[in-house]
């Protein structure tokens, strides 16, 4: 990533000196099926023209365009041709002697992409169709055409594109076909460069059409379409896409009173996607694996909604206002994983969506807010590598659960009254933290500025842990809260009291508090009956880790399936987690919680979590010689809740991928290799595609399930997602061999798309082949730097974090990588905040088998 940064000094000094007045672009991408040396197409042309004027023109003004491309041909500044060899760098186009207005016109060989960056070429195994699509945040959209790449230079856009015959091209504005071949799409209105976007190719397409009529009797109709590749086709159901994404634009357009301002509204979803999705306005691109292949459960129809949903907040928060650089990420992004839980609770079939943000995205933004990167939600991006790894669970899921806690304090109205006058005011424009807080005051009344500092401003989470004591008859005499962290925060907390009824842990008695400094008592609880379970945070109303009095935990160990409110079930299960993660309940306790309980769980997403974390609990947190036993005891107790599961439900496919996960024994193998093979069975249990890999891979990490076996699933599969799968198998078998080659094709090599880059990654690292990739724990810290230095950001983050040693769980590798922190202390930053995540967890991790030890 040589020279292609940018710091946040020099993106205000340039927002200082220019306003961009718009763009036109042109990009011939003819080439995409053509080959080239029998790997594909290397580069299209593009050709940007960008209208933009400067506030202090003169012969010695000078600034730069940004552009990341093998080979500029021409530049032409206000009529004069400039050299490409002396003002094209490899990464900026320098631009000196600017007038009050000025044209620039900069053509040049774009490169299409493998990582997922910029224009991502792919083609399909299947039927060697070629599809393209763009991904730009934070700075890629300088990979494909030159432009001023920072957020705060908003302009129209006007894009052209050639593309070979048969192809359909989308962009930002509805475009059409012209007589010569060449696809020109309407100018957008005023928008920052990440968002545009162009998506090309035979894909397939569906169309649908929102009409809503408002108040004043306007009727306003917006074109729906949505797009997968053809071979996804017969799996892709867009009438559920289009029936959340009109509940969507009917719920925002009730609360927001801004009707959605970007005229069409196209859903791609794409191959090789990096991320979940992105907010292009009116092109949003998704990745494929939202378009089902097989069995799921209705989680996972839930998390497509969600996203669906975050997605579309964002033509408000983050599209027709933007923050003006990226310490201000949490104003878009905050607020979409927000609004997209509120909507998806209040607007579709998905009533229970604040039970998945509990017990999953906050989940995301504990583990984010405890390592040693952690920051406010309002960070300090220096620069562009700052940026792209601040798309955490702080900047997503903190944010947006400080949000739901300020709605609680605030008020629902203010709230959203709020939100409507600040599109209003800043429409099309940029802002900062102190724009939204002051539509926030004036809607609320409440003091802003100090709710800012503490939630905001301030990074860590806090602990709130009750403190009870009772009289002679067992009445409480007074029941405080204890507060700790770092920055003691003023909580809208709920705490429930809970007592058993017959065969049910229920709710007697609940008050809301506002929970300030290190000690709070909530006096309408006093006299009341002694409960069995005090849970503070009760209904998730507040941003903290849930802690027990020991009479709590006593129950919860005993009754915690018996819980019969959902919500309170999974704030439970979260709190006993966070206690697993701290070092403060050991790790086998955990995994009898789960063994006890899980199969009780009647939230399915909620489940998934249970299963994740017992997992780690495992192969983490457990003490190395409980290990064994560890994994004995969940597989037979996931054999055990498959077989009791509802013959088709979605909890009995949620048990079985489980099963295969956990599968220890030469008996859970065989169970498997029967499944796969057609001579067992498991009544209700439909064995497809998907499950199928699912059941391979812990086959060939155990070295039951050869290179033949895997190839002949292949030709089953020749799909791109089986492409993947077989990967992932391959790299996958315990041979010395094997991870070299593995080794080689990731670090060594960068033939590897960015999909199967991840699915090689995954497949290397068995919790089972410990010993066999002991080896490459000394590797990795001798190859992270010049991977960092000669791969794109995306593929140096998946290659940093998915190669660190957490396997190589002891105290040498910790001490290897505090030798390598140390003698490295001049490495970028955003390389070094990776390397210093990982040694974090790995840190935790030992915590963690030191207190299993000991249980």
């Amino acid at each position: 990533m040589p020279g292609e940064n940018l710091s946040r000094d020099e993106a205000r000094a340039r927002a200082e000196l220019l306003s961009v007045d718009g763009y036109d672009i042109f990009l011939d991408l003819r080439s995409a099926t053509m080959e080239s040396d029998g790997t594909g197409a290397r580069t299209f042309r593009s050709v940007t023209t960008i209208r933009f004027r400067a506030s202090d023109a003169g012969p010695e003004t000078e600034t730069f365009v940004d552009l990341v491309a093998p080979e500029v041909t021409a530049v032409t500044l206000n009529g004069e041709s400039l050299d490409p060899a002396a003002v094209f760098d490899g990464a900026r186009v320098t631009l000196t002697g600017l007038r009050a207005e000025n044209v620039l016109v900069v053509d040049a060989q774009c490169a299409y992409s493998r990582t997922g960056e910029g224009m991502h070429r792919f083609v399909d195994p299947e039927d060697g169709e070629v599809y393209l699509y763009t991904q730009y945040e934070p700075a890629d959209a300088r990979r494909v055409f030159a432009n001023f790449e920072q957020p705060d230079l908003k302009s129209p856009f006007r894009f052209e594109v050639a593309a070979p015959e048969g192809w359909t091209v989308w962009s930002n504005g509805a475009g059409s076909r012209g007589d010569d071949g060449v696809w020109r799409f309407e100018e957008t209105a005023p928008i920052s460069t990440y968002i545009t976007a162009v998506v090309a190719g035979p894909y397939h397409y569906e169309t649908d059409l929102y009409t809503r009529t408002f108040d004043d009797g306007e009727t306003v109709e917006i074109p729906l379409g949505a797009m997968c590749r053809k071979g996804l086709a017969k799996h892709f159901d867009a009438d559920d896409v289009f029936l959340v994404t009109k509940q969507g634009l009917d719920f925002f357009h009730d609360h927001f009173d801004y009707p959605y301002p970007f005229g069409k509204y196209d859903q791609a979803f794409v191959p090789e996607y990096n991320i979940g999705a992105m907010e292009n306005p009116g092109c949003v691109t998704f990745r494929e694996e939202f378009v089902f292949r097989g069995k799921v459960t209705q989680a996972a129809f839930e998390r497509r909604a969600n996203v669906i949903l975050h997605e579309m907040a964002h033509m408000w928060f983050g599209d027709l206002v933007t923050m003006r650089w990226w310490d201000d990420l949490w104003l878009k992004e905050s607020f979409a994983d927000f609004m997209g839980s509120f909507c998806l609770v209040e607007a579709t079939r998905f009533t229970n969506g604040w039970v998945t943000f509990a017990n999953n995205r906050k989940a995301w933004a504990y583990r984010a807010d405890q390592l040693p990167s952690t920051h406010p939600v309002t960070a300090d991006i220096r620069d562009l590598e700052d940026a792209k790894l601040n798309f955490d669970g702080i900047t997503y899921a903190k944010g947006a659960s400080v949000l739901k806690q300020l709605v609680a304090y605030a008020g629902r109205d203010a709230f959203l009254e709020g939100a409507r006058q600040y599109f209003k005011r800043h429409a099309y424009g940029n802002t900062s933290l102190g724009d939204l807080l002051s539509v926030l005051e004036e809607t609320s009344g409440r003091d802003m500025k100090a709710w800012s500092r503490s939630w905001l401003e301030t990074s860590g989470v806090n602990a709130l842990t009750p403190r009870v004591t009772y009289d002679a008859g067992d009445r409480i005499t007074e029941l405080a809260v204890l507060q700790e962290g770092e920055h003691l925060r003023p909580h809208r907390a709920a705490v429930g009291l809970y007592r058993i009824e017959g065969a049910d842990l229920v709710r007697y008695a609940r008050a809301d508090v506002d929970v300030t400094g290190p000690r709070t008592v909530v006096e309408e609880l006093a006299g009341l009956e002694k409960p069995a379970l005090v849970l503070v945070n009760d209904d998730d109303l507040t941003y903290c880790k849930i802690r027990f009095d020991q009479g709590s935990l006593d129950t919860l160990r005993g009754h915690l399936g018996d819980i019969t409110d959902p919500l309170a079930r999974a704030l439970c299960w979260t709190a006993l987690w966070n206690l697993t993660r701290d070092a403060l309940v050991p790790a086998r306790d955990f995994v009898k919680l789960v063994l006890d309980f899980a199969g009780r769980e009647s939230d399915v997403g909620v489940l998934q979590m249970v299963h994740a974390w017992a997992r780690t609990a495992l192969v983490h947190y457990a003490a190395p010689e409980w290990r064994e036993e560890g994994g004995r005891l969940l597989s037979t107790g996931a054999l055990r809740e498959l077989r009791l599961a509802e013959p088709g439900s979605q909890h009995q496919l949620t048990w079985a991928r489980y099963f295969a996960e956990s599968a220890t024994t030469d008996a859970d193998l065989q169970l498997l290799q029967g499944l796969l093979e057609g001579s067992a069975k498991i009544d209700g249990l439909d064995v497809d595609q998907e499950l199928r890999w699912a059941f391979l891979e812990p086959l060939t990490a155990a070295g039951v399930a050869d290179e033949a076996v895997i190839n002949a699933e292949l030709s089953r599969d020749d799909t791109a997602s089986g492409r993947r799968h077989q990967v992932r198998c391959l790299a996958a078998r315990p041979s010395a061999a094997v991870k070299d080659q593995a080794w080689v094709q990731v670090v060594e090599s960068d033939v590897l798309s960015n999909a199967l880059v991840e699915a090689t990654i995954s497949g290397f690292a068995q919790a089972s082949q410990r010993e066999l990739i002991a080896p490459y724990a000394s590797k990795y810290f001798e190859a992270i730097g010049r991977i960092w230095t000669e791969r794109s950001i995306q593929i140096g983050m998946d290659v940093v974090k998915g190669l660190y040693p957490s396997l190589q769980d002891n105290p040498g590798t910790l001490a290897a990588t505090d030798e390598w922190l140390e003698s490295h202390s001049s490495a970028p930053p955003a390389l070094r905040r990776l390397v210093l995540e990982s040694r974090d967890d790995l840190a935790r991790a030992l915590r963690a088998q030191s207190c299993d030890a000991g249980a």
